[in-house]
């Protein structure tokens, strides 16, 4: 597996390039961009992904699409492995446009695993070329995954929806950040609705529910991370997890058994 930073192969005249990195827990990629599109896999750990637009978590088994030159940061949550394919901007014509969290199959986890293994510059022609075109048509196929909370554009709102996402609570109310703002509660859930695309009590909810992510996959319980967020009880909080998120929070980051057997032991 090549482990190293992508760089190094940019400008490799192949239209995917793949690698994989292993990091510590609490690890942070600073603030970077490829000329190259992105898809970032966490095969372990929890990562979350930091641009001008909003944040991404990424759990397990999930992985994150970055179109060519979007500025972002990267913060591993516990012990993380990674694999990533950076795609061309030819090739990546058929990719979304805007970042966004995918679903990852079991295809598309054995082929970045297969990838990474491939020589740099792998033959066109035969085996090597195949599974490559392989991968674009996999990540091209996953539902993208409800796993981002969006930034406002105006830089009052942008400056306090930050804030809320390093230190996320149910309490904060919508007057609170109005005030806070300098607007009315009238203008301020107008504009952030304008903005985001949700209500601010959605949002608010969104940050908790993928802080609550980012902690459990640290190896705090439920219990802990449901009252710190101020939920009232713990099933409050799985009834909210599982309404958003479409499971319990004890089994979303649960290792799916049958990829688990074949991630590896072992840059964005």
């Amino acid at each position: 597996m090549r482990n190293t930073r992508v760089t190094a192969y940019e400008d490799t005249p192949r239209d995917v390039v793949t690698t994989g990195n292993d990091y510590p827990p609490h690890y942070v990629l600073p603030r970077h961009a490829h000329k190259r599109g992105q898809l970032l896999y966490a095969a372990t750990g929890v990562i979350t992904v930091i641009t001008d637009e909003g944040s991404w978590v990424v759990p397990p088994r999930r992985a994150v699409w970055l179109p060519a030159g979007v500025s972002h940061e990267v913060r591993m949550s516990g012990v993380v492995s990674t694999r990533s394919a950076y795609v061309s901007h030819p090739a990546a014509a058929k990719l979304p446009g805007h970042c966004r969290v995918i679903e990852v199959s079991l295809l598309l986890h054995a082929l970045l695993l297969e990838a990474v293994d491939l020589p740099v510059e792998y033959a066109l022609e035969g085996r090597d070329g195949r599974v490559m075109a392989l991968l674009l048509d996999e990540i091209a196929a996953m539902p993208a995954l409800a796993l981002s909370t969006p930034l406002p554009r105006d830089p009052r709102l942008a400056r306090l929806c930050r804030a809320l996402i390093a230190a996320p609570a149910l309490e904060v109310d919508i007057d609170a950040m109005a005030h806070k703002a300098g607007m009315s509660r009238r203008s301020f859930t107008r504009l952030f609705r304008q903005q985001t695309g949700m209500s601010f009590s959605a949002w608010r909810q969104q940050a908790c529910l993928l802080a609550a992510l980012t902690r459990m996959g640290n190896g705090e319980s439920i219990t802990a991370v449901a009252i710190e967020l101020g939920y009232s009880s713990t099933s409050a909080f799985t009834a909210a997890f599982r309404r958003v998120l479409g499971t319990a929070p004890s089994r979303y980051l649960k290792s799916d058994r049958r990829i688990g057997r074949t991630v590896a032991d072992g840059h964005c």
